[in-house]
């Protein structure tokens, strides 16, 4: 029968079983957190409905929890493990740079490293005061357009996508953040339905290489492949994007575009195209930014 348990207790206990899981079973990490103390804090903290910042190694706030909210604790804990969904369908709530977005199947759970670089404004220099229409292409679940509406007061924001579901999603995360009048949806594949030029473009596209697809853990699989899937160099998508992006962008507009780990990929595909690579967390290989007339030089040239 399960008992009570101080709180802190009951998150390592957790991470515990977190950590055999990933040892012993494949259980896989990265949607939001990359171990199981992290995971195991979150997945508790969230379904005893207490602020994920409790600090639970306090004695004030390492408060018992009681037998019948031990149980459901160690429920949701097994339903993790048993079904390798992202923790983050479990709770339907994902957080990127401390904004809180609501999240299910219909999307890719959102971890853009594009985040960091708008909050710590590391593009900044590329920008001015003319900076006024952005784009978020593959918008998924809208966090990257909400991200930049709230880093640029005063920007308008197009979040566009291929799949309907996922614009649902998005539209969801606008009401929740009251940005109705400043970010905009819009159903399109790549370029196909936009009209107007913007000053940034964001793409957080599908590219993830046709080898590392046939590979991914069970929890990447729970996402939609259309949001993953960049063919067979993980380009298939990027190289339609750069063909047609001129068109879509003011004189001195610039694309901030995410590759993950496919930058040798990415060389190859573009070996002339010079682009500024963004430190990030996960190094200085994984983000880029591009130049209106640097994309147009390629363009020529190839």
């Amino acid at each position: 029968m399960t008992s009570r348990q101080r709180l802190s207790a009951l998150i390592t206990d957790c991470a515990t079983q977190l950590e055999n899981a990933h040892a012993h079973a494949g259980l896989s990490f990265g949607h939001g957190t990359n171990n199981a103390q992290d995971e195991a804090a979150w997945l508790v903290l969230w379904q005893l409905g207490l602020p994920l910042d409790t600090d639970f190694t306090d004695d004030e706030q390492d408060a018992w929890v009681e037998a019948v909210d031990t149980s459901k604790v160690h429920q949701l804990i097994a339903q993790r493990i048993e079904t390798r969904k992202p923790a983050a369908y479990l709770t339907q709530e994902a957080w990127l740079e401390g904004v809180s977005f609501y999240v299910d199947e219909r999307v890719i759970v959102p971890r853009s490293l594009i985040a960091e670089v708008l909050a710590s404004g590391s593009i900044d220099p590329w920008l001015s005061t003319n900076t006024k229409r952005v784009l978020d292409m593959c918008t998924g679940n809208g966090s990257l357009g909400i991200l930049s509406a709230l880093a640029y007061p005063e920007v308008e924001v197009i979040g566009s996508d291929i799949s309907t579901e996922a614009l649902e999603v998005a539209q969801i995360n606008i009401d929740r953040h009251g940005l109705q009048e400043r970010v905009k949806l819009l159903h399109s594949d790549g370029f196909q339905n936009i009209q107007d030029k913007f000053d940034l473009i964001l793409c957080n596209p599908p590219y993830v290489n046709s080898q590392s697809m046939a590979i991914l853990p069970k929890e990447y699989v729970s996402e939609p492949a259309l949001a993953l899937d960049g063919g067979p160099d993980g380009m298939r998508f990027i190289s339609q994007l750069l063909h047609d992006a001129p068109n879509y962008m003011r004189e001195n507009a610039v694309l901030v575009l995410e590759i993950g780990n496919e930058r040798d990929f990415f060389e190859a595909a573009f070996p002339k195209l010079d682009v500024v690579w963004l430190s990030t967390s996960a190094g200085d290989d994984q983000v880029l930014l591009m130049a209106r007339q640097a994309i147009i030089l390629h363009n020529t040239n190839t």
